[in-house]
């Protein structure tokens, strides 16, 4: 008899133990899915700012391997360009071809041979006349742009109320941000006069060479009345030394028509000219290049003129 109850105790126990069991277990199952949940809920508290920090530094790496490539890639062109290479790569962006440009263009306000360009004389002319002569300094920097040479360029006399002024901001949204250097003040002022060489039709003598030392002035004027020797009288007023293209010297007059011969040349076709002489060291390619067909003029090869000259580059 004494047995049944010690049974009964040891069921009690044994459920006991099973129910204790069971709890455990159960509460295992909740530690096991608590720690499963654990990675989840991180990352839904991640902050916001760190993931913002993240992109930002991302797009900053990213910048830094753009930049790397493209100067890169401006590095390989001057090089082609300094050995004689082709320059034409379907790969640059224009961002690069861009900064290229800013970059020779900088660095011929340092080392480039310098070219004025004299506005003293715009009061004298029309509003036609000063809208031509606005789109022809357009096309003048344009072709500086494009230079392997480059010059430094000045526009000097010009007035922020000038009519000249207006119009080149009309016409080019861009003018203020040319790499040049606009000023009010005269070539005298920026340059001593015995540097100065003055480019005008009815000087007596020939351009022949380039200088680094010296500063070649062209006249800022469209004239349609072709009033007689501005350009040479405004040479005479600064008292400065005084050059014309070598035309006489390598074009011949050709027959026309209307017997029409003029030496009369755009401020950009001169500059042009110039260009192509630096590039080239020749005034035959020069003229040929740019001296325009409707003058009445064609260059002469051979025969007794004066062989091309070389630029000195140093």
């Amino acid at each position: 008899m004494a047995h049944v109850p010690c049974d009964k105790s040891e069921k009690q126990l044994d459920g006991d133990s099973l129910g204790g069991i069971a709890e455990e277990m159960e509460l295992l199952h909740i530690d096991v899915e608590a720690a499963e949940d654990k990675p989840g809920r991180e990352e839904a508290l991640c902050s916001r700012n760190v993931m913002r920090k993240q992109r930002h530094w991302e797009k900053h790496l990213a910048a830094k391997r753009s930049k790397r490539k493209e100067k890169k890639q401006r590095r390989k062109l001057n090089r082609e360009q300094e050995s004689g290479g082709s320059s034409d790569n379907p790969q640059l962006t224009k961002r690069v071809i861009k900064a290229i440009t800013k970059e020779r263009l900088a660095a011929a306000q340092c080392t480039g041979l310098r070219l004025c360009v004299d506005l003293s004389m715009t009061d004298c002319m029309s509003d036609k006349e000063i809208c031509r002569l606005a789109g022809q300094l357009r096309r003048l920097y344009g072709s500086n742009r494009k230079a392997n040479r480059p010059f430094h360029l000045f526009l000097t006399d010009l007035r922020e109320d000038s009519r000249l002024y207006r119009e080149c901001l009309r016409m080019n949204d861009g003018f203020l941000n040319y790499v040049m250097d606009m000023t009010e003040e005269s070539c005298l002022d920026l340059f001593p006069p015995q540097n100065i060489i003055y480019l005008t039709p009815d000087a007596e003598e020939a351009l022949e060479i380039l200088e680094v030392d010296k500063v070649y002035i062209l006249g800022g004027l469209v004239d349609e009345s072709i009033q007689k020797k501005i350009s040479y009288l405004r040479a005479s007023e600064l008292s400065v030394q005084m050059a014309r293209l070598p035309i006489d010297e390598y074009m011949v007059k050709k027959n026309n028509p209307k017997n029409f011969h003029s030496k009369i040349l755009a401020v950009n076709q001169v500059f042009d000219i110039l260009l192509t002489f630096c590039d080239t060291g020749s005034w035959t390619k020069a003229l040929e290049a740019w001296f325009p067909h409707g003058k009445g003029y064609i260059v002469a090869h051979g025969g007794s003129h004066s062989p091309a000259v070389t630029l000195p580059l140093t």
